[in-house]
């Protein structure tokens, strides 16, 4: 005979038994993708999806315990059976329905069902021809199936809910349902890690349908409602048209441009190795305006290679600079296309360019790459190999996010006096994240102070050190000689003096080429014109003369002529640059929140239009 207080566990189980039947019946009706994986990525489906299956099953038991609870305080006169019945059948008929739903709309649209059918509630002609192929006979057969097995299930794992055992207290029984209700915060977040449970954990082959089958879809649901940015499109200043055109200026070559020493390399294919910075605001970079001896290392690098003195991040956070400096894809004002898997398959990428020339990939960070869904945009990319915190030591990691960057850039250097074949190129792309908070360096401090900004600034010139002894030690190795350097920071910061969300100076950024396949003459060049993180990939790309056309919101910033500008986005507004000044504007009030004297009316309807188009090129991917 059951226990009273397994009951919960066993009803967990149920949840978490009909979410890998969900799977299997997925796998089952997309036989033709399914037949092309191997058994071990098949295996790999159901072993990383019962993470958000767990989760998901949290979720539908956390009212079942409450009940529970509710019923041993109250004794037998509360009907909690027949309450954790009632809701089970209702909640087994949505999550049937979504679950069938999703099989035709992944045939018809490519992902796994999230709130985009909501976008044509309005539009229910476009539903119906949606739905117009779709084998209603047999999806309404695997609906009843669904139904008929969720009942068998119940009654074989679940059954009736046990009475308490004689002599066992209201109180004492209610403690134990409170402790078991307490522990889904387990399953709810994924586990104990420090960053919780995303998408990201479930991404695990190179195959998007074997990362889409591993996806839970009513977790899926959930995370698409709690995400802003569905449309219809919020930033709409003006005709379509109009927009369109005003964008297309901004991105008009020039019609005759000097291009003597416009080529920087001196070998065609060299080697990338590009180095993304934690947070290095061009308010701690001397050669960019800011405060002189915190970063004498890149100081020195952009006094002899190639500095870019007006460039902007796209937008504030880690995530969002990856995407515009790898993708070349502007941000939008909340969220992020990070957050979106299916949007994010759609992007260009660095790795995937430089793979079909030739080159092989890699990708290091000290911290979790699930961070921020930062692995499923690194999946879809296609790098060769993803390096992350639980490949090192924990005695090389701080306490919070992981190994330190000189462990980071030692790993690199062994690595890559490893690799092969010899005779091929490689892109490689390192996060470093030291200059993060809480600012743990492993060195003794360089400047005094026990303040925040004292802190970051300290962890900036650790990352800095860190950077410079990498590098001498690089130009030491036979593929030196070969390879070009990109440095930039991931975003600003608005330390120091506490910038305000929407300034310049805070997304303020360091852009340097160095490395030995510059050419001469092109080392202590400075260029001045404005940019935005999302025109590196071109700039690069076009230098190699590697296709940059998919890299629609890049300019090639070395090019000379053009319009000169830079484009960010902070948290419901725009800021947008040019030689004439900057403006920033407040999308939740509709109005200019600063304007430089200098700056036209012009620019302002240049930001608008680009804000308009850029955000309704995301609602389309």
């Amino acid at each position: 005979m059951r226990n009273r207080f397994a009951f919960q566990s066993w009803y967990f189980l149920f949840w978490l038994v009909f979410f890998v039947a969900a799977k299997a019946i997925f796998l089952g009706y997309h036989t033709a993708k399914t037949a092309a994986l191997a058994w071990s990525t098949v295996r790999g489906i159901f072993g990383y999806g019962l993470q958000l299956d767990a989760s998901t099953a949290a979720y539908l038991c956390i009212i079942p315990f409450l009940l529970l609870l509710g019923g041993n305080l109250a004794g037998s006169r509360f009907p909690t059976d027949r309450l954790i019945r009632f809701y089970t059948a209702v909640m087994g008929v949505v999550v049937s329905v979504l679950t069938v739903a999703d099989l035709e709309l992944y045939r018809a649209w490519g992902f796994r069902l999230d709130t985009t059918p909501l976008q044509y509630l309005d539009s229910p002609a476009e539903m119906v021809a949606s739905a117009g192929s779709a084998p209603l006979g047999l999806l309404g057969g695997i609906f009843g199936g669904l139904l008929v097995l969720g009942w068998v299930l119940y009654t074989k794992i679940v059954g009736r809910l046990p009475t308490l055992p004689a002599g066992f207290g209201r109180a004492r029984a209610a403690l134990v349902s409170l402790l078991l209700l307490a522990l889904l915060v387990v399953p709810l977040r994924g586990g104990l890690q420090q960053i919780p449970i995303n998408q990201s954990d479930v991404y695990f082959s190179s195959q998007p349908f074997a990362n889409h089958a591993a996806v839970n879809v009513p977790w899926n649901v959930l995370n698409s409602l709690l995400l802003k940015n569905s449309g219809p499109n919020p930033y709409h200043f003006m005709p379509d048209s109009t927009a369109q055109r005003l964008v297309k200026q901004l991105y008009a070559a020039p019609a005759t441009a000097n291009l003597s020493n416009y080529n920087i390399l001196r070998t065609p294919r060299p080697n990338v190795l590009f180095i993304i910075l934690e947070s290095f605001t061009a308010k701690f970079v001397g050669s960019t305006g800011g405060e002189q001896g915190v970063t004498p290392n890149l100081d020195s690098l952009a006094r002899t290679g190639v500095l870019f003195t007006n460039v902007y991040a796209s937008g504030d956070r880690s995530q969002k600079g990856l995407v515009a400096l790898l993708s070349g894809y502007p941000n939008q004002p909340t969220g992020s296309i990070i957050k979106v898997p299916r949007k994010t398959e759609k992007l260009p990428h660095l790795a995937r360019s430089f793979k079909q020339a030739g080159y092989r990939s890699a990708y290091y960070y000290g911290g979790e790459l699930a961070f921020a869904n930062m692995k499923s945009y690194l999946v879809a990319a296609g790098y060769d190999q993803l390096t992350e915190r639980a490949d090192f030591a924990p005695q090389d990691q701080n306490s919070k996010w992981g190994a330190h960057d000189h462990v980071l850039f030692n790993r690199i250097l062994t690595d890559l006096s490893q690799k092969k074949p010899p005779g091929q190129p490689f892109f490689l792309t390192a996060f470093t994240l030291s200059s993060h908070e809480p600012f743990e360096i492993p060195i003794p401090k360089k400047f005094p102070g026990t303040s925040e900004t004292a802190l970051f600034r300290n962890s900036i010139y650790y990352t800095d050190w860190a950077l410079g002894r990498f590098l001498r030690q690089a130009s030491r190795q036979p593929w030196w000689e070969n390879t070009l350097v990109v440095l930039v920071a991931d975003h600003g910061h608005p330390l120091p003096d506490n910038s305000a969300n929407e300034s310049p100076a805070k997304f303020h950024i360091p852009l340097v080429l160095a490395g030995g396949a510059l050419r001469p003459e092109a080392r202590g060049r400075t260029i001045t014109a404005f940019g935005a993180q999302t025109d590196v990939a071109t700039t690069l790309l076009t230098q190699l003369g590697l296709p940059s056309n998919d890299y629609t919101w890049g300019r090639d910033l070395l090019r000379p002529g053009g319009n000169s500008f830079a484009f960010y986005n902070f948290n419901d507004g725009f800021g947008m640059l040019s030689p004439a000044g900057a403006v920033t504007y407040d999308h939740v009030a509709r109005r200019v929140i600063s304007r430089d004297a200098g700056v036209p009316d012009a620019q302002v309807r240049q930001g608008q239009a680009y804000q308009q188009v850029s955000f309704e090129d995301y609602l389309r991917k």
